[in-house]
């Protein structure tokens, strides 16, 4: 009788066992098909992005070319782009000529066409207009 029990006892110890392994199976398959679905959206956006960015150069291609301005990457338009950058991040212009190592009188040069623009979009917007 004992000899049954044992036998009955190891058999659904294996049951279960077999069972775990293919409920184990399950779920980790439902992992990867969610990871896949993610990556898919990741890539979908990915392309979007692109696509954006696209479209944003070709409308400064057809401004530059209806304006007639030509624009040359020189070092000082580069400076200009990273301290703008910096600007509208929240930097202060103190904290923008110690990073750049130029004097703040050149960054307020830089940033004063940028300044007011950006001082009359925070007042609309504070104003909600």
């Amino acid at each position: 009788m004992m000899e049954w029990a044992l036998a009955i006892l190891f058999g659904a110890a294996v049951l279960l066992l077999v069972l775990s392994f293919y409920n184990n199976k399950q779920v980790r398959k439902a992992e990867e098909r969610g990871i896949e679905q993610f990556s898919i959206t990741i890539m979908k956006e990915v392309q979007q992005l692109e696509k954006q960015i696209r479209k944003v150069e070709l409308d400064t291609e057809i401004i530059k070319k209806e304006t007639g301005i030509q624009v040359s990457f020189s070092s000082e338009h580069r400076l200009l782009q990273e301290v703008l950058d910096l600007y509208k991040s929240g930097y202060s212009i103190e904290g923008i000529a110690a990073e750049k190592k130029v004097t703040e009188n050149e960054i307020t040069l830089l940033l004063a066409p940028f300044m007011e623009t950006t001082k009359k979009e925070r007042r609309s917007v504070a104003n909600g207009s």
